[in-house]
Order: structure tokens, then sequence, then C-alpha cells
């Protein structure tokens, strides 16, 4: 006959009684999320809108129970140097969960995706390295050209709070880039609206909104369209809802890092995987000249026909539409062996390309690979896999192309064969 037991009573009267309590905290290191690093009762803290170096004092906010939980800085007790007065009102505790690091100055934002970077290399690739963050042209505020929102209950548009469905209704963002949000925030949509705001390359907005019901179209909306950009010395034409880099000075500077650290050889081969709707392949393209080819694989099918129009002066580029992995196998030989790249540049998204794309792409022995990513755990994680099938990290730089948020986007050069 089974025995029922009750098991962690005491956590969960742990969790019921400590969510709301407020608690000194002295705080640690800067932890990869957004948050930093406390201990209290014995447990791990992240807490949100602090720094390393600061006492404060806290409200749990979250408690599984379990090792850790998590909480809001509520008042600082001892500021750090690098903290400062939020451009926007509504960054703090309990607000908008858009900005990690309104309360830090520009430099020390740089200085702690800095040090996140490092300890994830170290923690998951057992890399030890010290890479600055460089700021990319424009400044902290007013760099983002692409924006999702939500609608609350009463229909004002906004963002959401940090971990949850509430919407935060805005009257101006400081990261949006002028002209992105116009329309936007001084009108009344419908509850559960989802907007999607794009201001492209030649200052036009796009404007789709994905309602909580199917119904007919409103006047005087935008919906979609082709929006224009420019980066690596050519003008792009892409959905407007599809992917391009949300700040207005990124594409162009990974472009003509990846034409550098690729190095492909003329008439040789080399792979974009990730595609998008082609930046680096056209790069490539330019490399290898007529005589070369150029494996461009991308899932999503209104980005490789917008590729396909977009690089239609280099023949040289060759479209597959699918997942990487499966598209990588299916274009062997037919001995089964994989064909011959001399470069592969992949750019996947924020979990990382995997172990079986990374075992696919070191199988076909590419002299180097330009490995392009917004996640530095998950790139750790990947030279890790890389290197271990005889791969070396050679060079790695990170660009502050998130400010105000703990993001930012780094792009890592890896050699077969060649000592770190």
């Amino acid at each position: 006959m089974p025995v029922n037991v009750r098991r962690g009573s005491a956590m969960n009267e742990r969790t019921s009684t400590t969510v709301g309590r407020r608690v000194e905290l002295e705080v640690e290191s800067v932890a990869h999320g957004g948050h930093c690093v406390a201990r209290w009762d014995g447990r791990v803290v992240f807490v949100r809108h602090t720094l390393p170096g600061e006492r404060v004092v806290a409200e749990i906010t979250a408690d599984g129970g379990g090792s850790f939980c998590r909480a809001d800085a509520v008042r600082v007790l001892r500021a750090a140097a690098q903290r400062v007065e939020p451009s926007c009102p509504v960054s703090g505790p309990g607000g908008c969960g858009g900005c990690d690091w309104q309360h830090v100055s520009p430099q020390g934002q740089r200085e702690l995706k800095s040090e996140v970077l490092r300890e994830q290399f170290h923690r998951l690739a057992g890399i030890d390295l010290s890479v600055p963050v460089e700021e990319l042209p424009g400044g902290p505020l007013r760099w983002r050209t692409r924006m999702e929102l939500a609608t609350d209950d009463s229909g004002r548009a906004g963002l959401r709070a940090h971990r949850s469905h509430r919407v935060v209704p805005l009257d101006d963002c400081p990261i949006a880039a002028e002209g992105v949000l116009r329309n936007v925030l001084d009108r009344s949509w419908d509850p559960g609206d989802q907007l999607q705001a794009v201001l492209d390359g030649v200052g036009q907005q796009h404007l789709s909104v994905t309602p909580a019901e199917p119904r007919k179209g409103r006047s005087g909306l935008v919906r979609g369209g082709t929006a224009t950009e420019y980066a690596a010395d050519r003008s792009w034409q892409l959905d407007a809802a599809g992917f391009w880099q949300v700040h207005s000075q990124l594409a162009d500077t990974l472009a003509r890092l990846v034409d550098d650290w690729a190095a492909v050889p003329r008439g040789g081969r080399a792979w974009d995987l990730y595609a998008g709707v082609g930046l680096f392949a056209g790069v490539l393209a330019a490399r290898v000249g007529a005589r070369g080819r150029v494996l461009a694989v991308e899932s999503d099918q209104r980005a490789v026909v917008d590729g396909r129009r977009n690089l239609a002066d280099s023949p040289q580029v060759r479209w597959k539409c699918g997942e990487v992995r499966t598209s990588l196998r299916a274009a062997r030989r037919r001995d089964g062996s994989p064909q011959p790249v001399d470069v592969v540049v992949l750019d996947p998204p924020r979990k990382g390309a995997g172990r079986q794309v990374v075992g696919v792409i070191a199988a076909a022995r590419p002299s180097r690979v330009v490995y392009v990513s917004c996640d530095p755990a998950a790139l750790a994680r990947d030279v890790a896999t890389f290197e271990a099938a005889g791969y070396r990290l050679t060079r790695l730089r990170a660009f502050d192309a998130f400010p105000m948020t703990q993001h930012l986007e780094c792009v890592a050069l890896l050699s077969a064969g060649t000592a770190a």
C-alpha cells in the first residue's frame, strides 16, 4: 500500500513567508542575467537594481524554496561609484523589465558585461581571458530601431515587467530610436494587442499588429511592409517583421569584422549558417569571387526569399532553406563525407549552435570558423565543444550593442589546430 510522505513542508513554509520580506544585503559579484549575487540565510540571492560592492535593502520577489531566491534592491545604503540616476522613470523595482542597467554609468555597464564574459568563459569553457566590451557609435540612448510591445487592459502600449506578463505603459522609451514609436504610445489599442515597430535605414516606420483575437484591419495602420537597411556597402530589402540587428550600427560593424576575420580565399568555399537575409553571405561572396561558392542556410522562408532577391547579383551564393544540422548533412558528398569548406560563419539564435551543429562543422574541417553570438554563455559552451574537436579560440571581440541591458554581442574566431 503506497504511503504518502509530505516532503519539503519547511521549504513551502519558507517560500510562503519570504516573498515580500525586506532584508539587508552585501552585494558581491555580477552574474549573467542582469543581476548581482548576494547571500542571505545560507542561500544565494540574485538581486536586480544593484551593483557589486553595494549594501542595499532588498525585497524578496521570488522564492522557489531551493538554494537561491530573487530580489529587487529597493533602497541603497552604500552606493557604488558607477551608480547614476536612471534615464527612464519606470526602470526601477516593479517597473519595466526592458532594461537591466539604467542605474549604472555607460562605462560601468561595459565593465560589468566584460566581467560576465570573463566568468562565463572561465566556468563553461575553462578559458581565462579579459576582453573589453567596445562602445558602438551613437551613445547609450536612442539606439534601438526595432521594438516589440504589448498592450494592457486599458489599451495602452508598453513593455512587460521583469519575469511577468504585466504590461507597464510607456510615455516614452529612452533607448528607442527617434521615430520608431511615433503614433504608438499616444494612441489607444485593443487590450491584448502585440505590436512591432520598426524604423528602417531610410527613416520609414513600419508597424504591425497581432491582435488578441482575429478581426478586421484598422484604418491608418501600416501592416509590416518592406524595410530598407544599409550595411556592408549594400542596400538590403527585407520583410519589416523579419530579423535585422536592432542597433543601428551593429550590422555594418559585424559585416566588416566578419569580412576581415573570415579571410576566405579567392575561389574558395564558405558557409553562412543561420544566414538571415544574407548579410554575411554577401561579404563572403565578394571575397570568393565568381569562381568560389557560398552556401547560405536559413530556416525562415521569408528571409530566404529576401536573401535570394538581395544577392541576385551573386550567383556564387546557393541558398538552402531548412534547419542547419539537417541541411548540412543533406549536403554531404555521395560517399557520406562532408563537403569541403574553407571558412564557416555562423550567427545562431540566443541558445547557440549546440553540440550537433558544432560537430557537423568540425567534421568539414574548415581552417577558420567565425562565430557571431548574442549570448556569452551559449558562446562559451560552443567554444568548448569546438576546442574538444581540435579548434582553438584565437580572437574574441565584444560590443555593447544593447546599452542599458545585460546583453552584448560577441564575435569569436576559431582556428583549426592552432594553439590559443
